[in-house]
């Protein structure tokens, strides 16, 4: 059965038609791509512009004066590097336990299947139902006062790691994927002698890189970007991370030296998202149900 379309394919094939339809493709392509890009090149190059440049009306394209005094400036007068830092550990630690207790959980609900399984993955995915900002005082007194150990994780990385854990999202994803392993490979597995845990590092995790590595992106990104769980751990200005760090020394400093800092500070995950770009559409595509 044929699929219609506005511009029938006869249209298409005379070489008024391919040029017609060319056109408008580059010219809805370059537009969009304007529209993505301009507010990237506008933060850039607002760094480079001097204070009095930066809030002028009408605002300058170009800057008059090309300056990295902004970066440096940034870079030496926001502590940086220390802030960075702090993002990144907290952010791999949450990444690996989260794909580590993840992992584990999604593997066991989709082919261990536990007793009460189905409950257990109706109470997960009710979860997703509460909003995070209810979930915040909870958190926070919890992770203030550890039950039973009756230990305080403020100010310490471990009071970003444990609650990032449990992802009732990260979990289902992985849960639909390991659903969509043929049974026929882990029998195959079973029948030469691998056990339950070598079966996984064997059989599935291989398998399972596509969404692993959505997986990932997610869990860094919402540690990279997070505001308010940061702000409320950690009262420690040296072991801020750099989302909090640029709003709690954002006073008094020129705003070409904050924008040149959110600059930065945007690098790594930018980096991320287009090395790792292919993973999110084949994890997202690997994921999904076939009819």
């Amino acid at each position: 059965m044929s699929t219609r379309t506005l511009v029938s394919p006869l249209t298409l094939a005379r070489p008024r038609g391919k040029a017609l339809y060319w056109t408008v493709f580059t010219g809805v392509v370059l537009l969009f791509a304007l529209a993505f890009l301009f507010p990237v090149y506008w933060m850039v190059t607002g760094a480079m512009k001097s204070p009095d440049e930066v809030t002028r009306t009408p605002p300058t394209l170009v800057p008059e004066h090309w300056s990295l005094s902004g970066y440096t400036d940034a870079w030496d007068l926001m502590d940086l590097p220390t802030h960075l830092w702090n993002t990144v550990v907290q952010a791999a630690g949450a990444w690996i336990l989260q794909l580590v207790f993840c992992t584990a959980a999604a593997y066991a609900l989709s082919k261990l299947r536990p007793a009460f399984g189905k409950v257990i993955l109706g109470g997960i995915l009710a979860t997703l139902m509460v909003p995070a900002q209810a979930l915040v005082v909870p958190k926070y007194l919890t992770v203030a006062d550890l039950p039973l150990i009756h230990t305080s994780l403020l100010n310490d990385p471990l009071g970003i790691w444990l609650p990032a854990v449990a992802n009732a999202f990260n979990l289902y994803l992985l849960k639909r994927f390991f659903d969509q392993i043929p049974r026929d490979v882990l029998e195959a597995a079973e029948i030469d002698g691998a056990g339950r845990l070598r079966t996984l590092w064997s059989i599935v995790l291989p398998m399972s890189r596509p969404v692993l590595g959505v997986v990932s992106i997610f869990a860094l990104v919402a540690v990279w970007q997070d505001f308010l769980w940061p702000l409320m751990v950690f009262s420690d200005t040296d072991k801020q991370p750099i989302s909090v760090a640029l709003v709690q020394l954002s006073q008094n400093i020129p705003l070409t030296v904050l924008i040149a800092s959110m600059v930065i500070a945007s690098i790594p995950m930018v980096l991320m998202f287009l090395v790792f770009q292919r993973h999110i559409i084949a994890g997202i595509s690997a994921g999904s149900t076939k009819g």
